[in-house]
């Protein structure tokens, strides 16, 4: 009875690591090709979450009077988001219908699903102020609500990254812009990188380089099966997608 105990506990072992070494499925911009979804809508995001996929990735831009709101361009509906009111913003509709999402309104969507992360990703901005401000709004936001551990951090800004690793240096972080090895980014106190799935082509020394440097890697934005398939084969932690179904199937 005591050996069976001892060989079970071993097999969850072995299962627990395997879960863990296996690459997982982020949703670009939520699972936005569901029907009645729009990219970086709530509907997006709870879509990604009845998909089963590790995480749901979404962007986010500052208002000239300092709002969060979720949206990848810096623009929508002919206005410049930093250079508009939210009061002015908020009436305005994704592709699906719903209106123009604030961070709080996506996170408290999120804290409905526990079972997705929450990657957020903190868009560069013209000035490192406007950077630091969204910044700290963000992980602000984030702690007051207790979802320290559902969410994730990205940014092209490297100054951004740099920010959020002082701000929040217990949460994941990494960064997007590909241009630097593993070893600098981890200099810089930020524990990820998330680069375009291209520069695993030309550097595919680095997922073995950020993995031996306790950094989790990312690639973006996955689509084409022989491309996820080569990421899978290199051991990447997560691949990010427009085709998150896809994706699973493969893993």
């Amino acid at each position: 009875m005591k050996t069976r105990k001892l060989f079970l506990a071993f097999a969850c072992a072995l299962s627990a690591l395997a879960a863990q070494a296996q690459t997982q499925v982020i949703a670009h911009r939520g699972f936005w090709k569901a029907e009645g979804s729009a990219q970086n809508s709530v509907t997006a995001l709870k879509k990604a979450a009845e998909a089963q996929v590790y995480g749901s990735e979404f962007d986010v831009q500052l208002t000239k009077d300092g709002i969060i709101v979720v949206n990848h361009d810096d623009t929508i509906g002919g206005y410049t988001i930093a250079e508009t009111g939210y009061d002015t913003l908020k009436g305005l509709k994704l592709k699906n219908g719903e209106p123009l999402p604030t961070l709080e309104d996506y996170l408290k969507a999120g804290k409905q699903l526990p079972g997705i992360q929450l990657i957020l990703e903190i868009k560069p901005h013209k000035t490192e102020a406007e950077e630091d401000l969204i910044s700290a709004g963000c992980v602000r936001m984030v702690k007051e609500m207790g979802m320290e551990k559902q969410v994730e951090y990205i940014s092209f800004s490297l100054h951004v990254c740099e920010q959020l690793a002082k701000l929040a240096p217990d949460s994941e972080i990494a960064y997007l812009n590909g241009d630097i090895a593993p070893k600098e980014v981890k200099a810089k106190g930020i524990n990820g990188i998330d680069y375009h799935y291209k520069v695993f082509d030309k550097h595919p020394e680095w997922v073995k380089e950020a993995h031996d440097l306790g950094m989790k890697v990312n690639a973006w934005t996955v689509n084409d099966a022989k491309d996820m398939q080569r990421l899978i084969r290199l051991k990447v932690d997560y691949l990010t997608t427009d085709q998150p179904l896809e994706a699973k199937g493969l893993i």
